[in-house]
This record gives structure tokens, C-alpha cells and sequence, in this order.
């Protein structure tokens, strides 16, 4: 089993998680954050730290794409280890659907 990352991190892109992680497989895109699925040592820590519920095991139904999508793009996106403040839009946007399709952004972050 591993965690993922779900769209609810787009545009938010709370770090509170990255500070927990024992492993540091936080990767930072411009607006969101993954985890890689071969570095998650399964230890649940960093789930009850997001905001917005974005952190989700991979055991609940429907996960398969998104542990691909956190795969993907933790192979392209820096690593992320140090908490940074949320983007401004977070509060408002956190639990806006489908923001896969509306939001996302495919360039990586800083990392740090």
C-alpha cells in the first residue's frame, strides 16, 4: 500500500505533509504536490496533516490512476522537504471539482 495525492491538492498545494514524511517522497509541481509510490513507506503521517483532504490510501476505490499520476509526476517534479506557505487561492478553492481538468499544471515547483 502506498498514499497519493488527489486533485483536491491542485491549486492548494499545502506543504504541512512534507514536514512529517520519514522518507521525504513529497515532489512539488507548481500547483500541487505527489508522492511517489515506490519511496511511500505507507506510515500514514502525512494524511491527517492536509487541509484539504487531498492525501488518500491507495486501497480506496478509484485509486489506481492516481497512484499513476503520482508516479508520473514524481519521476519529472523536484522534491519538496521544507513547508511552504499555501498558494493564495487555496482557501478558496480547496474541495472545487474537477479541478484535474480546470487547474492542473503540468511545470514543476522550486522543490526545497
Amino acid at each position: 500500500m502506498t498514499y497519493v495525492v488527489t486533485d483536491n491538492c491542485i491549486a492548494c498545494k499545502y506543504t504541512d505533509c512534507v514536514e512529517v514524511c520519514p522518507v521525504d517522497c513529497f515532489y512539488e509541481g507548481e500547483n500541487m504536490l505527489v508522492i511517489h509510490p515506490d519511496e511511500c513507506i505507507d506510515c500514514g503521517v502525512c494524511e491527517p496533516e492536509c487541509p484539504a483532504d487531498a492525501i488518500r490510501p491507495d486501497t480506496e476505490p478509484d485509486m489506481e490512476n492516481w497512484v499513476e499520476f503520482n508516479r508520473k509526476y514524481s519521476e519529472a517534479w523536484p522534491v519538496i522537504i521544507t513547508k511552504k506557505d499555501q498558494l493564495p487561492e487555496a482557501e478558496e478553492l480547496d474541495g472545487t471539482p474537477n479541478k484535474l481538468e480546470t487547474h492542473f499544471s503540468e511545470a514543476p515547483g522550486e522543490g526545497g
